[in-house]
């Protein structure tokens, strides 16, 4: 779109007719580093073998190589490459075979008034070691929370 060398108009007004900022126009990005790179071949190796490792597991294996790594630099390294461990997630929409399926009875309703239907949802807040789960109820028409609860077990809210 902009080229400097062939350029009737200033760069700078180029850059405001197109709404770009002009530090995109000269931004040059700067290649890896030696280091890195042999950092980024061994979390690519280390990776195939186990990929439920994450930033912290990776870090750990680094330094028993004798690399004097940090977790945030470890996990840039493995964000550049694309890499996410695996782990297992809350199943929150996979409903039992034996429950029992319920008609949608809000289909052709017009709701006009408060108090004439309320709805609940749980959501489940990712912790370090768990979840937490936050219930509320709302009044679908005025859209206020009328109750709500948090805890650690799903069980208990």
């Amino acid at each position: 779109m902009i080229d400097p060398k062939r350029a009737r108009l200033p760069i700078i007004q180029q850059c405001t007719l197109l709404r770009l900022n002009r530090s995109g126009v000269y931004y040059r990005s700067v290649p890896q580093s030696e280091a890195n790179l042999e950092l980024m071949r061994l979390i690519d190796a280390q990776f195939l073998e186990t990929p439920y490792y994450g930033s912290r597991q990776m870090t750990w294996h680094l330094r028993r190589l004798g690399h004097e790594v940090g977790r945030k630099r470890v996990r840039r390294l493995m964000a550049i490459m694309g890499l996410r461990a695996i782990y297992q997630k809350p199943r929150t929409s996979v409903p039992h075979p034996e429950h029992r399926k319920y008609p949608y009875l809000l289909r052709d309703l017009v709701i006009d008034r408060p108090n004439q239907v309320w709805c609940s949802d749980i959501t489940y807040i990712p912790m370090k070691r768990g979840f937490l789960y936050l219930v509320a109820i709302m009044d679908w028409f005025t859209r206020k929370v009328l109750s709500w609860r948090l805890s650690t077990r799903i069980s208990h809210t």
